[in-house]
């Protein structure tokens, strides 16, 4: 399926996700940090912090979590099932970060609001983080380019599209490393942090294998939903 073919069912399932997650959770994220913060609820609600150490805790904390997140997404089963959805995309660009399986969207979001609520990050850091976490997806999944020195200085502190381009490489050695979506810290601290692919990145292909070695493909809407219902295209 050409590029331009595709955009319409990666932004098509977003639209739907989102429309899942608001008819679960109409406040958001936000709403849950609200509502924690005025009832006290999470230890930044109930520890006083210097002026910006919360933000800066509050960032780092659901950044780590994120990572955490996606890391058991590969590791269980029933995860991966869904997980898949984002990896079987054979043709990365800025909408496969949009190309999430709507039960993997609404158990993150549930994921992240507990992380909210236990720790009592602020409405506005959360607001903020979201925003990030966002616009970083779109970018490391671009097809931007970017000058190897450029790429080497950023990778100091943010994921950028090459780096995230080895995570969905076809080879498993491949795709259980950087799992990062913003900062780069918890690959390099976890040693899942993996510098270039094998074949490098021409030779490099994306997408995801089938257990007897046929690539799986799944493009349009429908075929997105269906796809963890499929056992012969889901055993990792």
């Amino acid at each position: 399926m050409q590029r331009m073919q595709r955009w319409p069912h990666h932004i098509g399932l977003a639209v739907f996700n989102a429309l899942c997650m608001y008819l679960l959770l109409p406040a958001g994220l936000v709403g849950i940090a609200m509502w924690a913060e005025k009832n006290g609820i999470g230890v930044f609600n109930r520890v006083d912090l210097a002026k910006g150490l919360d933000i800066g805790f509050g960032i780092l904390l659901l950044d780590l979590s994120m990572y955490m997140q996606h890391v058991l997404s590969h590791r269980i089963p029933v995860l991966w099932r869904l997980h898949q959805v984002h990896h079987a995309d054979q043709d990365l660009d800025v909408t496969s970060g949009l190309r999430f399986h709507p039960i993997e969207a609404i158990l993150s979001l549930a994921y992240k609001a507990i992380i909210v609520c236990l720790f009592g990050i602020s409405p506005e850091v959360t607001l903020g983080f979201e925003i990030l976490l966002n616009a970083n997806a779109l970018f490391n999944h671009s097809n931007v380019y970017l000058p190897g020195w450029l790429d080497r200085c950023l990778r100091l502190f943010l994921v950028t599209p090459d780096m995230h381009r080895i995570h969905h490489s076809i080879d498993q050695r491949e795709y259980s490393h950087n799992y990062g979506f913003q900062l780069t810290w918890w690959d390099r601290l976890f040693a899942t942090y993996q510098q270039s692919p094998k074949l490098g990145h021409i030779e490099m292909k994306v997408g995801l294998q089938s257990p007897n070695g046929q690539m799986v493909v799944a493009n349009t809407w429908l075929d997105l939903i269906k796809l963890p219902v499929y056992k012969k295209n889901n055993e990792s």
